[in-house]
């Protein structure tokens, strides 16, 4: 999770990023046109605001995936900040076959806002906001759940698990989606909330949480489990963004249990998790791949035709002792952008399947910070194709298997809906299918946990360059 209120009055999505210095040759470019185009607005040439929007505009237009589709009559003067020219040039993102835009993510954020949250540091905002560290859905109708809580926060630190259900905020004990805006208020843009939770064992308890800055813990449970003749090993993993180095540490300390533990059948945990880095994203990527395929490609990066100089092929290092057949990957809608490409770039060679309620998000395309003033941009700016040029998923990438997300237990419970499903397949040797009865989601429901799960932090950042 990353700090939500960096994210307040935009939609953040997709992020396949490279790096921040690439094509800076055709950033200087840009700027040095933008410069000299750029109309004046005072008797002293133009203001430093108009050159920055008119920069704005030119650097789109250069690297935008759907660069011809802007106008001639785009007018970047009309916009209030850059964050609302990113939203303006996503009706130009015509894709076929779809009829409506495919772009919904291309954005713009100060660059203390995104270096900060970029590396997975919740940090206060400029109104003295931090973070709870929770997250929440609704179960059903008046029953709201936590499903994350990242445990440096003030949330962790007070003992708050998955699964707990929420009574009360701030003496208020309307949990409806009828009253999601105040529950929203409480749980995600107040520094203060009082809360009444109500433990799995009927037992409640009040815990007022007072905001903190703290770094996030991506990796979020390891656990092997015997199911049937199988070891199971199971990754609950939440974000491709922060730490690097713990992160990658974390992966070497997994595998390498899973590899101690005799484990045979591997289950990641990506139901949550929106993002972030393609370089951890490829480290996951090649303990997972079976040794056969070492060496073979593991995806590539198509710009548009002004920059297909850029586009670049990523192969596989396998690291670890694993050599697994088959894979299971838990996903939800808010599953995206890397989760996704770690996912397609996978099954172009492995028996991979998708466990959970919903597909995936849908996408398949990427952008990288642009830096401009105070500013960095990131217009949608390539896409990317697995070995077998699979990648235009904007509907996002469909389920094997069917199973609700059981929001009313905590991470690795074996009762859990989603892994229970895994589990008992293994045992039974008969995984259910897409067809499977499982708990229908009310659409109301589905609709305000979509808007919930819009506040976290979707994409994929490489900060290498590109080769």
């Amino acid at each position: 999770m990353l700090n939500n209120h960096h994210f307040k009055n935009i939609i953040v999505a997709s992020v396949l990023a490279t790096a921040f210095g690439v094509l800076s040759s055709c950033q200087k470019t840009a700027v040095d046109q933008a410069a000299a185009t750029s109309t004046p607005v005072t008797n002293n040439g133009p203001s430093a605001e108009y050159k920055m929007k008119d920069s704005v505009l030119q650097l789109t237009r250069d690297i935008y995936l759907w660069y011809n589709q802007i106008p001639s009559t785009f007018d970047p003067q009309s916009y209030a900040t850059p964050i609302e020219t990113m939203m303006g040039i996503r009706a130009y993102s015509i894709e076929s076959p779809f009829t409506t835009p495919v772009d919904k993510w291309s954005f713009a954020m100060k660059k203390t806002e995104w270096d900060n949250s970029s590396t997975g540091h919740v940090q206060q905002t400029a109104e003295g906001i931090a973070d709870l560290g929770i997250n929440v859905f609704f179960r059903t109708e008046g029953d709201l759940r936590v499903t994350n809580v990242e445990p440096e926060s003030a949330a962790g630190r007070a003992g708050i698990h998955r699964g707990w259900r929420i009574t009360k905020i701030n003496g208020s004990t309307n949990m409806t989606t009828g009253n999601a805006s105040q529950i929203v208020n409480g749980v995600y843009e107040s520094s203060s909330t009082a809360f009444t939770f109500q433990k799995p064992d009927g037992t409640s308890v009040n815990v007022t949480l007072n905001a903190n800055a703290y770094t996030e813990h991506p990796v979020v449970l390891d656990s092997v489990y015997t199911a049937g003749s199988k070891k199971v090993g199971y990754l609950v993993f939440n974000s491709f963004l922060g730490d690097t180095t713990r992160i990658y540490n974390d992966f070497n300390r997994v595998f390498s249990r899973f590899s101690r533990e005799g484990v045979n059948e591997v289950v990641i945990d990506l139901r949550y998790n929106g993002g972030g880095y393609v370089t951890v994203q490829e480290r996951l990527a090649n303990y997972l791949v079976n040794a056969a395929y070492n060496g073979q490609v593991m995806m590539t990066e198509k710009f548009n035709d002004k920059n297909s100089g850029y586009n670049s092929t990523t192969r596989f290092r396998k690291l670890g002792a694993l050599n697994l057949n088959r894979l299971f990957f838990i996903a939800s809608n808010s599953t995206a952008s890397a989760s996704e490409l770690l996912i397609n770039n996978l099954k172009a060679y492995m028996d991979v399947r998708l466990v959970g309620p919903s597909n995936t998000t849908g996408k398949p395309v990427g952008f990288f910070p642009i830096p401009v003033g105070e500013w960095y941009i990131f217009p949608v700016s390539f896409r990317t194709v697995n070995k077998n040029g699979e990648g235009n998923y904007f509907n996002g990438l469909p389920l094997t298997n069917r199973a609700a997300d059981g929001i009313d237990k905590d991470w690795g419970d074996r009762t859990e809906t989603a892994l229970a499903s895994i589990l008992n397949g293994f045992s039974t040797g008969s995984f259910r299918t897409t067809d499977s009865d499982d708990v229908v989601a009310d659409p109301a429901i589905e609709a305000i946990n979509n808007t919930l799960s819009q506040r976290e932090f979707k994409g994929t950042i490489d900060t290498r360059g590109l080769h």
